[in-house]
């Protein structure tokens, strides 16, 4: 734990993390509940077709991971989308909508990590209350996070390594089974089109999402200029082989539809019952409340984060930005975010939670990816160490935009999730018109 600092000199978040840590940071918020939550729900809504939703996401997911990583070499600060909207665009409404919608972003991806630890660890302990398992599960990550970012990673390393290794396996089980399904096949009743696998990949886009912390996280990477778009794009680079490669090995050892019954029990469990049978159930079953624990942690470190650097922008109230003395963490925010993630927890389904958590982001994600064309186009603005074609952040925005519609225009699609995202932009406007933050502080 860090020492304390002098009450003399302000107290500041500490450099910690290197690029190791920073790519183990973005791989395990990416690889937690991404894949092993949702695979069985997306199986199940595209049959064996799912891999072809996570290459759409994963092509979304890279360009914005390059905006992000030019973005993050020429302004590392906590603030992240926030800083940069305000940056291209001085809109201080702007800012205010896509740094909290980021953060809530990350409420419902916990609140997605709430259900699925609940549903996993309920199945084999029924006797337990589904309020007290969410109610510990976030009460366990609120003290981790409190505890230091050094400690966060600590237990981010161990997690990574569990949940990576138990990809890993999957797929080393599983390609014997390789080729011997037919790979275009949807379920019954279903026919494969453009509309249906954009609907998909919103949901799967949510296995991606995490790279995006990574910038929030930059006032405690060490030379985060040269750092932060090295670790951007490695972390999404390892995320996009295991998903396609578990996508492909998932319904090639079993049947699409029995991997999205959560009767059946854990979806990689399922795997292994039938690739290799002599692994106890109980493994699988452990490793997914790794992976789950681990990206609620992580969105957890983004939240605080976020709001921190919004706070010290002006944008929230001063008291979310105070660092605690001891421990050098935001720890007014981490109250905060676990006190609204309680409610967000009991508001819809997995998949609904998933896709809200996406079309927040991939809204975020267009204006970031604009924000980028500004300003890069504009005079005098300074080059960041890494810089992309102009192309890719205009390809970012249409990609982005072109999920959303998708999402939005699809057939019978549930219309829970973008309800729950509308509610959550409204409720984040109304905090601003209510609350009337200052201009942003800091930015030229």
């Amino acid at each position: 734990m860090s020492t304390p600092t002098s009450s003399a000199s302000p107290v500041t978040l500490a450099r910690n993390m290197g690029l190791f840590s920073l790519v183990v940071y973005g791989v395990g918020d990416m690889v937690g509940a991404g894949i092993y939550g949702t695979i069985g729900v997306a199986a199940g809504i595209l049959g064996n077709a799912v891999w072809i939703s996570f290459v759409i996401s994963m092509f979304a997911a890279l360009l914005t991971g390059l905006s992000y990583a030019s973005l993050g070499s020429r302004y590392p600060r906590a603030g992240g989308a926030s800083y940069i909207t305000q940056r291209a665009y001085g809109k201080p409404f702007l800012s205010y909508v896509v740094g909290l919608a980021v953060a809530f972003s990350g409420l419902t991806s916990m609140a997605v990590g709430a259900n699925v630890f609940s549903q996993t660890l309920g199945a084999s302990f029924p006797e337990l209350p589904v309020s007290a398992i969410v109610v510990g599960f976030l009460c366990v990550l609120a003290i981790v996070n409190f505890a230091g970012i050094r400690e966060s990673m600590m237990m981010n390393l161990v997690f990574t390594f569990v949940e990576v290794a138990g990809l890993v396996f999957i797929i080393f089980i599983g390609a014997s089974y390789w080729g011997t399904v037919d790979y275009l096949q949807v379920p019954p009743g279903q026919a494969i089109s453009a509309s249906l696998l954009m609907s998909g990949a919103v949901l799967t886009f949510y296995a991606f999402i995490g790279f995006e912390d990574m910038l929030n996280v930059s006032e405690e990477v060490k030379e985060p200029e040269k750092n932060l778009p090295k670790g951007i794009i490695l972390a999404v680079g390892i995320a996009t082989v295991l998903y396609i490669l578990v996508s492909i090995t998932a319904v090639s050892v079993v049947d699409s539809q029995r991997l999205a019954d959560p009767k059946n029990g854990v979806p990689l469990a399922q795997i292994t019952a039938e690739a290799a049978p002599w692994v106890p159930g109980w493994v699988y079953w452990a490793i997914t409340l790794f992976a789950v624990g681990n990206t609620a942690l992580l969105n957890y470190v983004m939240g605080s984060r976020l709001l921190y650097g919004m706070a010290r922008q002006g944008l929230l109230p001063s008291v979310l930005g105070k660092v605690h003395a001891r421990t050098r963490t935001p720890h007014i925010s981490i109250l905060v975010l676990g006190a609204l993630v309680l409610v967000l927890a009991f508001s819809g389904n997995i998949a609904q939670l998933a896709s809200a958590t996406s079309l927040l982001l991939l809204g975020c994600f267009c204006l970031v990816n604009s924000a980028l064309v500004v300003l890069k186009r504009r005079k005098g603005e300074a080059p960041g160490r890494f810089e992309v074609p102009l192309f890719v952040p205009v390809l970012g925005v249409l990609v982005c935009g072109g999920l959303i519609v998708a999402r939005l225009t699809a057939a019978g699609a549930d219309q829970r999730a973008p309800l729950i995202a509308a509610v959550l932009v409204v409720v984040i406007s109304v905090f601003y018109f209510i609350l009337k933050p200052k201009n942003p502080v800091g930015v030229d």
